[in-house]
């Protein structure tokens, strides 16, 4: 399992993300529209998992506005934006801040993705939601870069991430 923190208090997580250089599990998920969708449709492109627990949190829905401006412009390249929000609540998001370059995806109805990438929270006043994660995976869907943040209530290191995707 992995510690991060929520509000300064410990808080675990399933385990590991999983190791660069490894295949990326390949899970279904929701999309806003309820349609399914799973990782590998996006095979081909890289790929940018923005992983937080609730877009209706100041520091998830930073991120999901970041990362809508600066990467989904990047040459074959997608953005992934997942938590456990209803699609109800993602796509009302997306409409009212006028997201457009991002695909909003759920792991509402069994947490597959959240224990498949080991991420779920296990405790504390998060426990089941998804930690704040971004993966990078390279058109081959091989995990290329992970970061977990270690606080939940910070932003992850955008400039980091970006530069990986790049490299990816």
């Amino acid at each position: 399992m992995a510690t991060i923190t929520l509000g300064g208090n410990e808080v675990h997580t399933l385990g590991a993300l999983p190791a660069t250089g490894t295949q990326a599990p390949d899970v279904e998920l929701v999309k806003t529209d309820l349609s399914r969708s799973s990782l590998s449709d996006y095979r081909g492109k890289k790929v940018l998992l923005n992983i937080f627990p609730s877009v209706n949190t100041g520091v998830c829905s930073a991120s999901v506005r970041h990362f809508n401006q600066s990467a989904a412009g990047l040459n074959n390249t997608v953005v992934l934006c997942i938590s456990r929000d209803l699609p109800f609540a993602q796509q009302a998001f997306c409409a009212a801040e006028g997201i457009e370059n991002v695909v909003m995806l759920s792991d509402y109805r069994d947490g597959r993705f959240g224990k498949a990438y080991n991420l779920t929270m296990t405790d504390g006043g998060f426990e089941a939601l998804l930690s704040r994660c971004v993966i990078i995976l390279d058109a081959e869907g091989v995990v290329h870069y992970t970061q977990q943040v270690p606080e939940i209530g910070q932003e992850p290191n955008y400039q980091e991430a970006l530069d990986a995707l790049e490299n990816a």
